[in-house]
């Protein structure tokens, strides 16, 4: 007998998701202020054509991460994300000379359904430039949002977030 498995990534209901996406061979293409920007860029802008409400994003030279409340439909997120690698590695390859390359090479979602988990997703996705040594400090990185998060949010929700142990995540970048 077949077991049917869930298939990955699939969205069950309206809420809150932790997202990844990695580089193909883990290749360090967002190499330059430029490239990180495109991605941020193109990442704000499909979440708010898809109806994404991002509440953390970061991005690294290889992968990034963000947490996002989903539409009233979250299947939309494969769309939304195919749309943000499509636009980005038509780019990235017209900046590189290397049309037809693949450059995005997986997502993986999880759908945050309890607090403690969308606090250490919070902490983990506003300081993951410092988790990879990227920077001393992530407010000072324009790519992740940790100086957003201070500006906007209570001192009192910016310590709870911060106080949150999120070394249990995993991160296969």
């Amino acid at each position: 007998m077949i077991w049917p498995h869930a298939p990955d990534n699939w969205l069950f209901a309206p809420g809150l998701y932790f997202v990844t996406g990695r580089i193909l061979d883990k290749q360090p293409l967002l190499h330059t202020p430029e490239r990180l920007s495109l991605v941020r860029d193109t990442l704000f802008a499909v979440a708010g054509e898809f109806r994404w409400e991002l509440r953390a994003w970061s991005v690294l030279i290889n992968h990034y991460h963000f947490v996002a409340k989903s539409p009233d439909d979250p299947a939309t997120l494969k769309p939304m994300l195919a749309k943000l690698h499509s636009c980005t590695a038509r780019q990235l390859n017209a900046w590189d000379e290397a049309p037809g390359r693949k450059v995005w090479f997986r997502f993986m979602s999880t759908p945050l359904t309890y607090e403690q988990s969308l606090l250490a997703r919070l902490h983990y996705t506003h300081f993951n430039p410092q988790r990879h040594g990227v920077t001393e400090d992530a407010e000072m990185y324009p790519w992740c949002s940790a100086a957003w998060f201070v500006k906007n949010v209570s001192p009192a929700f910016f310590k709870t977030v911060s106080a949150m142990k999120s070394d249990l995540i995993e991160d296969d970048n």
